[in-house]
């Protein structure tokens, strides 16, 4: 079970990857990061991406609040967001936690070299796995 540092070293290894953060999306403060990122400054990135996570978590239109699951636990309102451009991709995959699961892990790809399934795979598994401590 990876830690934040390693987590992202793993997200790295997904063809394409030009960047990877671990962001919460309601400080917009970057946990952590690795690599490249639009702009060239992790925390501008962290928070501009953190505005779009709250917002697809919280307007109803994306989260529709559904009622709890056979075991009483409700999860998460969405999995992940992907956004494209003419030149990548970003993906944020959202990490449940026990506490208030507003930590999300955002992979940026380039549009040539990347591989935007095998990217949303990849976080899904990371995002399962990693140790927030």
């Amino acid at each position: 079970m990876p830690g934040i540092d390693e987590c992202l070293l793993q997200a790295m290894v997904v063809p394409g990857a030009r960047g990877a953060s671990v962001v919460d999306w309601t400080s917009g403060l970057a946990l952590g990061t690795v690599g490249e990122t639009p702009g060239g400054d992790h925390e501008t990135t962290a928070a501009e991406t953190a505005e779009l996570a709250r917002m697809a978590a919280e307007y109803p239109s994306f989260a529709p609040d559904e009622p709890p699951g056979a075991d009483g636990a409700k999860g998460l309102p969405v999995e992940d967001l992907i956004v494209t451009n003419r030149t990548g991709y970003h993906v944020m995959r959202f990490v449940e936690t026990t506490f208030d699961s507003s930590v999300f892990l955002h992979l940026w790809l380039d549009r040539d070299t990347g591989n935007l399934a095998l990217a949303r795979l990849r976080l899904a598994d990371l995002a399962e796995r990693l140790i927030l401590g």
